[in-house]
């Protein structure tokens, strides 16, 4: 019966949501071509923070809730390869209040959840690698790494 807790939360945080959210971003839930919605998988665009690197970026990434929601955090996931010293090769990500067993706690909103992402993406956290180069080059050569990160803005542009 947990799934129901699940899907009771997240329609929670859907309402909320569209009352207030931060501005440029995105959040919404996965809708099936038969028109139904799916609670359990959202879509969503994080934007660069302004006077940083990722300034004009908008980011795609997608939140996977389990039937354990909201006990167990969302899993997190940019695309395959996306470009950040806390960012697996896989596009999950690393970051301590998604771990369940260290950060995580059951009244963390999408809201902060996404608000938590865009912080890490210009204030890596070296002591938790998830990608060989993008660690490296944050640590060892820093402005080749934020030439990457220009680099990768371009490749996300705002949404239609």
């Amino acid at each position: 019966m947990s799934g129901g807790i699940a899907r009771g939360r997240l329609a929670e945080e859907r309402k909320a949501w569209r009352k207030n959210h931060p501005h440029g971003f995105v959040a919404k839930p996965e809708t099936s071509p038969d028109g139904s919605v799916n609670l359990m998988v959202w879509h969503c665009i994080i934007p660069g923070k302004a006077n940083t690197e990722w300034e004009g970026g908008f980011y795609p990434l997608t939140m996977h809730f389990s039937e354990d929601y909201p006990s167990k955090p969302p899993k997190c996931k940019f695309p395959q390869n996306f470009f950040h010293p806390n960012v697996y090769p896989s596009g999950t990500v690393c970051l301590s209040i998604l771990n369940e067993d260290s950060g995580w706690r059951p009244a963390i909103t999408v809201k902060q959840i996404l608000i938590g992402i865009q912080d890490l993406l210009d204030q890596p956290n070296p002591n938790d690698p998830a990608q060989t180069d993008g660690y490296h080059l944050y640590m060892q050569e820093r402005d080749e790494y934020w030439r990457r990160v220009r680099q990768q803005a371009k490749q996300y542009p705002a949404p239609l």
